[in-house]
């Protein structure tokens, strides 16, 4: 038969105030008055009846905040008897006896706690903690009942190190590095810095990634599950972790100014970019988000993930005036974001007029619209393969670039462009390739192995082309610093490293049509800069508007497509490699 633990929790104050009452009158050389032990018992059975339901708290879950409910239940007993035996005892006698009672009923139950608590399981494996803070704390209690022994923690703060935390000691990663030298890897590094920049934990893992046999991370603060353990939501640390950047001059206040409280439409809204901008639109207080794709699925998709914000769906084509007409009538939309395009660069090489259509068309469709109806600003997001293109993608964007800084526009309608290069994850991104090419135990192929690119988040993209947007006049093409180029085959290489596997081999298959071997540096097309670092202005491209309309309409209807398109962009290179 179970007894009630609050039965136990009475019986506990009365045993533990009997003894902590002879061992006190013991200390003072006097006798027992057992009619004070009575009432002392009675005053304490009624307080842990009243004050924060102690008789109710469980022993095995005992907290710091346990400790303090228990030392208020002591001490407020202790400021009604203390009067009422005022003569009888002395108050140095019974202010003992209450600290004795009091360290004695921690005692007992930190120890059922730790008894009740403790692990039977073999600690087998090693792990080493980086961070000291509250998120390194919380991991270290729950890989208690892991197979995991907490080695030490790391802290870059210079208090914390040559102290302990539960007997672990807290050193600097220099420190670690010493220690694990001649010994064998050790099995785990846990980052537990939720709050650290992408930096951060780049850096942490190039110093410290030789001395583990894997080392994960905790999700971003925003993305923990406060009702979770921690230790359930550790993940892998990607390559996505490594490549990216966090801008130092982004300015949300900027951001948010230029996007609360507005109508924003984005086209291709289901796709990559367009998908992050219509989150980051819904994060920063749009009005009215109006999501239009011609994509069914990818519709579908962003739709269920903003359905708290009410979008307004429109699956329609860009390429389809007559309906993105009818479209802007009904939402009369004070921003355009134009993010809706085949960017795809075998695929646009082998389908040239439809891509010649849904960019060039597309864009030249919604762009009119928007002076129609009187956006006040229009965003057209382009890629670094606008600079001197070698291919039909990179020719095509830069056509829409020409449209968008010489089409003539009302004084409340400003455009401008973004552009930026490779953007980590999305649909067209080497990256997801690589991973499904290691989970089917590969080769990796890469191109060539001098082939370089620029990459960066996609969240972090769309932040910055949102702030570059709000700055601009129009006629401007913003360009996004990218950071330092990386070589794809350092890229998979790294994926290989981080994936475990050591039966993975590098193949190279040779450029495809119309890849560059390394893509301009976009900085080069600045000629000025803005208030922000990340963000400068390449120089306007002066072309007759008449001249390029026409040429459109000719670009649509000739024959060869490539000869028309060399010549409205005159450094357009194709290569077919």
């Amino acid at each position: 038969m179970r007894i009630d633990k609050r039965i136990l929790n009475f019986l506990a104050i009365i045993i533990l105030t009997l003894l902590t009452f002879w061992w006190t009158s013991f200390i003072f050389h006097l006798g027992i008055v057992w009619s004070a032990v009575a009432t002392i018992i009675l005053f304490r059975i009624i307080a842990s009846l009243l004050i924060y339901k102690d008789y109710s708290l469980s022993w095995s879950k005992a907290t710091p905040k346990t400790f303090l409910i228990k030392s208020v239940v002591v001490a407020v007993p202790l400021l009604f008897y203390i009067p009422l035996f005022y003569g009888e005892l002395r108050i140095t006698f019974m202010v003992s006896e209450a600290i004795t009672y009091l360290v004695a009923i921690n005692f007992v139950m930190y120890s059922y706690y730790f008894y009740i608590n403790r692990c039977d399981i073999a600690k087998t494996k090693s792990l080493v903690i980086y961070g000291a803070g509250r998120a390194g704390n919380k991991l270290e209690d729950e890989f208690r009942n892991s197979e995991y022994r907490v080695k030490y923690f790391v802290d870059d703060d210079k208090v914390l190190q040559g102290r302990s935390i539960d007997g672990v000691r807290v050193i600097s990663k220099e420190k670690l590095k010493e220690l694990i030298r001649d010994k064998h890897k050790y099995d785990l590094l846990v980052i537990a810095m939720p709050s650290a920049k992408k930096n951060r934990i780049k850096e942490i893992h190039q110093n410290l990634s030789p001395y583990f046999k894997q080392i994960k991370i905790l999700p971003p603060i925003d993305e923990i599950l406060r009702d979770e353990n921690f230790s359930s939501q550790l993940k892998d640390i990607s390559v996505e972790d490594l490549l990216a950047r966090n801008p130092k001059d982004l300015d949300k206040k900027a951001i948010k100014k230029f996007i609360d409280g507005k109508k924003v439409l984005i086209t291709g809204a289901g796709g990559s970019i367009g998908s992050e901008i219509a989150r980051q639109c819904a994060h920063f207080g749009a009005k009215e988000l109006i999501l239009l794709d011609h994509s069914e699925f990818n519709l579908y998709q962003i739709s269920e993930e903003l359905n708290e914000y009410k979008p307004s769906l429109v699956m329609q084509s860009v390429v389809n005036k007559e309906l993105l007409d009818k479209t802007f009538a009904k939402h009369t939309p004070d921003i355009v974001i134009h993010a809706a395009a085949y960017k795809h660069v075998p695929l646009v090489e082998e389908n040239i007029t439809e891509a010649v259509l849904n960019n060039i068309i597309g864009t030249k469709n919604t762009i009119d619209c928007a002076i129609k109806y009187n956006v006040q600003k229009f965003v057209l997001i382009s890629t670094d393969k606008a600079v001197r293109p070698t291919n039909i993608m990179g020719a095509t964007k830069r056509v829409c670039e020409l449209y968008a800084q010489n089409i003539n526009t009302p004084q409340n309608t400003e455009i401008v462009a973004v552009r930026f290069g490779n953007v980590l994850g999305s649909s067209g991104s080497v990256i997801p390739k690589f991973k499904a090419q290691i989970a089917s135990g590969g080769p990796i192929t890469v191109t060539h192995p001098e082939v370089t690119r620029y990459f960066m988040l996609i969240p972090e993209a769309c932040e910055l082309v949102l702030q570059a947007a709000s700055i601009g006049k129009g006629g401007e093409i913003f360009i996004l610093d990218m950071g330092e180029p990386v070589k794809i085959v350092d890229l998979a290489q790294k994926m290989i490293e981080l994936s475990g596997r050591d039966d993975i081999e590098i193949e190279f298959v040779g450029l495809r049509p119309g890849e560059k071997l390394y893509e301009e540096l976009l900085i080069d097309d600045a000629t000025a800069t803005t208030k922000y670092e990340s963000i400068t202005v390449a120089g306007k491209t002066e072309y007759d508007i008449n001249k390029l309309n026409h040429d459109i309409f000719e670009l649509l209807s000739c024959e060869d497509k490539i000869a028309k398109l060399k010549e409205i962009v005159p450094e357009f290179e194709h290569r077919l490699n």
